[in-house]
């Protein structure tokens, strides 16, 4: 087959970037007998240099993931020069790996697209700062839907969320899944630990919670925070800290930063052991993993949770709500709460931190659940649905 994809998300440094990348560089990989057409507005990567790979270089006005974010929009103009892109070369099958940078294709072209999740659906408030960022959210949305043939997703909780918020009928719906790439891997080198601690600026010595993601409001980063001033409360927490790893400006999408520092400087249990880091290098970010006791996902929904499963490749357990996909993903290599029950996330940040049993026993199921989850298997997964699509239209 002749494969368009949509590739303009590889730049991006969310978890659907990552999601394109890995996936892409897989099918590349092992499924040689197809051409893949990928539609890029940036320069290629040495990546995407393959003998069956025909890179289309688009020139929009800016980039999708400079536009296509929770506070801007593409213009007209700038979707319009990828449709005519498309419609301009002979393909077999569309591919959009994020819903997030789709654009309308010529009719008659089978599509297949990716619905990472229906958060935006069933939080919006959380994810769009204003009505119009939510409308034309919806217009895209339900735009890609109709013109969809097969939804992806990654995950059985998202599929739920799809069907309930979003209205997509269960068959109509395949079921794919995500994976840590090989560069996370347990660090157990203390001076690169060190020098990773020493790069985000997190102090030497103390035992670190971990969270990476966005600074959003759906992420609950404040329940976590309210639950940590009842976990510190608890005793056996005094070398505790919290790490929050992402981008404070949300990297195009909604984020409560400032709510959430102002929250940090007004209780006097948080403000010398909460950090924003900012953007952390992957070098950086496996030696952080390692080197900590937990990674925290207290979020309201999520559609995989990427960074628990990189985590538990680097042997460190799960610290999750129970709302979402993330108990999915994680099974036994994690401690759960009702994301809006402090106590319970308090219960679950205090048991990490005071029972050395616990913390042994997550460590070692957590880096034996991760092997179950490979970007070659996605890869198998995500080519099979789209050759069944390619067969059935």
């Amino acid at each position: 087959m002749r494969i368009g994809i949509d590739a303009t998300c590889w730049w991006s440094n969310r978890g659907f970037g990552r999601f394109t990348r890995e996936l892409l560089k897989a099918m590349f990989k092992r499924h040689k007998q197809h051409t893949y057409c990928l539609f890029i507005d940036r320069q290629p990567t040495t990546e995407m240099t393959h003998q069956n790979v025909e890179i289309i270089q688009v020139t929009p006005s800016r980039t999708v993931t400079e536009a296509a974010g929770a506070n801007d929009n593409r213009s007209i103009a700038d979707v319009w020069v990828f449709t005519k892109a498309t419609a301009g070369k002979s393909l077999d099958l569309m591919y959009f790996p994020a819903v997030y940078s789709y654009f309308p294709v010529k009719p008659g072209l089978p599509v297949v697209l990716t619905m990472h999740d229906a958060i935006a659906e069933h939080f919006p408030e959380m994810i769009f700062p204003d009505m119009k960022g939510r409308l034309l959210w919806k217009i895209k949305t339900r735009l890609a839907l109709w013109q969809a043939k097969r939804i992806m997703t990654v995950s059985n909780a998202a599929k739920a969320e799809i069907i309930q918020y979003m209205g997509v009928k269960p068959d109509h719906i395949d079921v794919v899944t995500e994976a840590a790439n090989p560069c996370f891997y347990p660090v157990n080198d203390p001076d690169i630990r060190a020098v990773a601690r020493a790069n985000a600026n997190l102090p030497v010595d103390a035992r670190l919670i971990v969270y990476v993601g966005g600074l959003a409001p759906h992420k609950n980063l404040s329940g976590l925070m309210k639950g940590l001033v009842k976990a510190i409360e608890m005793g056996g927490m005094d070398d505790v800290h919290l790490a929050l790893i992402g981008d404070p400006n949300g990297d195009g999408f909604y984020s409560n930063f400032q709510c959430l520092q102002a929250q940090v400087e007004s209780e006097p249990k948080l403000k010398d052991r909460v950090h924003f880091t900012g953007y952390v290098s992957d070098e950086d970010l496996v030696a952080i993993y390692s080197d900590s006791l937990a990674v925290a996902l207290p979020s309201f929904s999520e559609g995989f949770g990427l960074p628990a499963i990189e985590a538990m490749a680097c042997g460190v357990p799960v610290l999750a709500s129970n709302a979402g996909s993330v108990p999915e993903v994680v099974g036994d290599a994690g401690l759960y709460f009702d994301p809006n029950d402090h106590d319970q996330i308090a219960t679950a940040l205090h048991r990490i931190a005071t029972e050395p049993g616990t913390l042994a026993t997550l460590r070692q199921t957590a880096l034996d659940r991760s092997t179950e989850f490979t970007w070659d298997k996605a890869a198998d997964l995500v080519l099979s649905y789209l050759e069944q699509t390619a067969e059935a239209s």
